[in-house]
């Protein structure tokens, strides 16, 4: 019987590792014998050989969820350090192959050109349903803007986010995107913003909150690396002590695939900004300032690096962290994106969804 090697790296936490063996094959099977390791704290020590034993016997189509109220009702009083009860599941999880890391995968890396707000959202949405469908593989695509934008989320309204007069003085496009969150200011050279497009197996077993987490956790390596201490704050945002740097949001299509998207701060007309956003000023009153400074703290002043040396630098770091292979929007998911934005995005049924 071959022993299946499973691993999970908590973010911010420890290595959980999971070596299972199976008493079948297929629909029916069990787990015959569950070996759980790794470099994490668990108080009682004695409390692993009661988690594994509560795990021997389970089906091996156990949902994570289940399985982790399992383990927990078997550590009793034992204290998890560094990991989780949920950790141990999505472990054991990737040992069946139910779900899989980072390290399954090569990641197709593409830098693409500026393109419409509009025909950048199709993409996002064409390139995950492609990786679903298992005809590309997992994507790392960098956004370039080709004009003034204001992305706001699916789900907020067009009158309470915006103002029109400001969006008219600074000549900017309304956009919405297929993930929830709030709205987004965009100048073309201002911003660095990229997209994952992941099977749901990679974030398999994981809350919202969880896989915000797990996506994010690359590029807080790459921002400590261009000289930045940066933080996941919960639900979506990246912080270093200086302030917000980006903001994140997340969908997951019913086919399978999962869209994380992330734009980052690297110049910020700021008047500009507050001039279109209501929100924006709403959130600034609110903390008792005039100036959005204490909110958004752009990468250029934080590097001094040109941006374009800072977008180096991550996927400089990706590719030194995953299997990546060079790529590129192929003419069939630029005809495919195409359609999407006659259909959907750039439609005023899609853009006042929410008036």
């Amino acid at each position: 019987m071959d022993t299946m090697h499973g691993e999970y790296k908590v973010p911010g936490g420890k290595l959980v590792v999971a070596d299972v063996e199976t008493d079948g094959e297929g629909p029916g099977s069990g787990l015959a014998s569950v070996v759980l390791s790794g470099d994490f704290f668990l108080e009682p020590a004695e409390a692993l050989l009661a988690i594994n034993g509560a795990l021997t016997g389970l089906p091996a189509d156990t949902p994570v969820a289940r399985m982790a109220d399992v383990i927990a009702s078997a550590a009793g009083d034992a204290q998890f350090i560094g990991f989780s009860p949920e950790a141990v599941a999505i472990a054991v999880r990737r040992a069946l192959g139910h779900a899989t890391s980072w390290h399954d995968h090569t990641f197709e890396v593409i830098h693409d050109a500026p393109r419409h707000p509009y025909l950048q959202h199709a993409i996002d949405e064409v390139l995950t349903r492609e990786v679903a469908a298992g005809n590309r593989p997992p994507t790392l695509r960098i956004w370039e803007w080709e004009r003034n934008t204001v992305v706001i989320g699916s789900f907020q309204s067009v009158r309470n986010e915006l103002d029109p007069e400001g969006m008219e003085r600074n000549d900017i496009t309304l956009s919405r995107r297929s993930s929830g969150g709030g709205a987004m200011f965009i100048q073309p050279g201002n911003t660095i913003t990229y997209s994952l497009s992941v099977p749901s197996s990679l974030v398999e077993g994981l809350s919202f909150e969880q896989s915000y987490a797990f996506l994010d956790d690359w590029v807080l390596g790459a921002l400590r690396e261009v000289g930045i201490e940066a933080t996941y704050v919960p639900l979506n945002d990246i912080a270093s002590p200086a302030g917000k740097i980006a903001g994140a949001a997340q969908k997951r299509f019913l086919d399978g695939g999962v869209l994380h998207h992330v734009t980052m701060a690297y110049d910020i007309d700021q008047n500009a900004m507050l001039d279109t956003l209501r929100i924006g000023r709403e959130k600034l009153s609110d903390k008792g300032t005039k100036s959005a400074n204490k909110r958004v703290d752009p990468l250029r002043s934080q590097t001094g690096m040109p941006r374009e040396a800072i977008i180096d630098a991550f996927l400089a770091h990706f590719r030194g962290r995953y299997a990546t292979q060079e790529g590129a929007v192929t003419e069939a998911e630029l005809e495919a994106s195409q359609a999407l934005v006659e259909s959907k995005y750039g439609t005023k049924e899609w853009l006042n969804l929410v008036p």
